[in-house]
């Protein structure tokens, strides 16, 4: 199935030609950072696509163990990371141009850096077991409760407390961004941005996988 492959370098290359080339609104002090919605926001919806992903193969392998989709748990759950290290990269880069500083200790960075430290603990967990059965039964444990924490840290208390990010409670007058500063150009490129991104975080998991396969392969042969 190659047709979803190639769909995904096209909307992705829509993406960066379109991004860049289209009339962006004029918003606060934004100018054309506001071209970084096109890459930022979608970066962490495929972030939470991946970590849902990885959150049903947990559960499914404390239903009915199987190696497989403990596999699928750690492989979804390592991309979903990644994008989630680049959405906060890339939100660095657009605060440093709107709020004057990269990291300005704004509850939904923190928040943020919170979420991905839980995470790497997962990946730090799975290392330090040897017993293969053992560790798959606590690392879908702790991936459960990890995304259950993950939630509240990224999406509620960010909304609950003061915070410069849009969404956030008394961000009004603050030179944030919202769904309502988008242009009719810019809609026909988001929209496609988040499809592509999301299937480009499947598409790596899918090399993972297989590079993980073959390694077991590879270690078994020998």
């Amino acid at each position: 199935m190659r047709w979803w492959k190639i769909l995904t370098v096209v909307l992705l290359l829509y993406t960066y030609i379109g991004g860049l080339m289209i009339t962006v609104p004029d918003v606060g002090n934004l100018e054309h950072t506001i071209r970084n919605a096109f890459f930022h926001i979608p970066m962490w919806t495929s972030q939470f696509i991946t970590l849902v992903i990885s959150l049903v193969y947990s559960i499914k392998y404390l239903r009915k163990p199987n190696a497989i989709n403990d596999i699928y748990a750690v492989e979804f759950a390592k991309t979903g990371t990644v994008f989630g290290i680049l959405g906060l990269a890339t939100g660095m880069e657009w605060a440093n141009f709107t709020w004057g500083a990269s990291w300005s200790n704004d509850p939904k960075q923190l928040g943020v850096a919170v979420a991905l430290l839980i995470y790497f603990a997962y990946f730090i967990l799975r290392n330090s077991m040897t017993d293969l059965d053992k560790r798959a039964r606590i690392s879908a444990v702790y991936n459960i409760f990890a995304f259950f924490i993950y939630i509240p840290m990224i999406l509620i208390l960010p909304r609950m407390v003061e915070s410069l990010h849009p969404g956030g409670k008394g961000v009004e007058g603050n030179p944030g961004f919202n769904g309502d500063d988008l242009n009719t150009a810019m809609k026909y490129v988001i929209r496609p941005a988040y499809i592509g991104w999301a299937m480009l975080a499947i598409w790596i998991t899918t090399l993972r996988l297989r590079l993980h396969v073959f390694t077991e392969k590879t270690q078994s042969a020998v």
